[in-house]
């Protein structure tokens, strides 16, 4: 009896540890870790659409830790927050998981109603999208030296090298119109704690 009790002692000292590296989007339950690598979750949030709120996707924000310790340090609750996630180069994504199916030309009109006024960029870059499906995901980030990188259901699209361009993209959930306000401030939910 007395090895069993120290086994489930054990194993709950390992599950437990585990458990809390996730973070759930609260209306979905969609699960994020909270570090990618050199990176940690800022916040997650869920992208609606129609006066239904139709659930779309579930989103994390990732930022790197050297700017959470450096660039965007005491910047919590500020528009210089927002400024620096959208500008700043150092790296960052965002994972989309998506709670619905969704066609490849309502996601392609979507973020190209989003980037008017980019260019040639945008054409290029919403051609990589086509239908996506519930449980799919995509990742969009910024590495500095590299450029963005787009990862659709888990197939990588050419880096686009353009610091502007990748810029744009990051404001469609961050900027000062962003594609929905309350994903804009979720997706900095933990900023006070991570950026004091």
């Amino acid at each position: 009896m007395k090895t069993l009790v120290v086994a489930l002692l054990l194993a709950l000292s390992v599950a437990g540890p585990a458990l809390a590296q996730e973070i759930a989007e609260p209306k979905t339950g969609t699960k994020f870790i909270v570090k990618d690598g050199n990176t940690s979750l800022l916040g997650v949030g869920l992208r609606t659409k129609t006066i239904a709120k139709v659930k779309v996707y579930a989103i994390g924000l990732y930022v790197a830790d050297s700017a959470l310790a450096g660039s965007l340090k005491r910047k919590a609750g500020t528009a210089d927050l927002y400024r620096e996630l959208v500008d700043g180069d150092f790296r960052k994504k965002v994972v989309l998981k998506f709670l619905r199916n969704v066609s490849t030309d309502q996601i392609r009109d979507a973020f190209r109603d989003s980037l008017k006024g980019e260019g040639n960029k945008t054409e290029l870059w919403v051609a990589y999208f086509d239908d996506v499906r519930t449980g799919q995901e995509i990742v969009i980030g910024w590495t500095p030296g590299v450029g963005l990188e787009t990862k659709v259901a888990g197939a990588d699209k050419p880096v686009i090298k353009d610091k502007a361009f990748a810029s744009a993209v990051f404001a469609i959930w961050l900027g000062d119109k962003p594609i929905q306000e309350d994903v804009k401030s979720a997706l900095t939910a933990r900023a006070a704690e991570l950026v004091k």
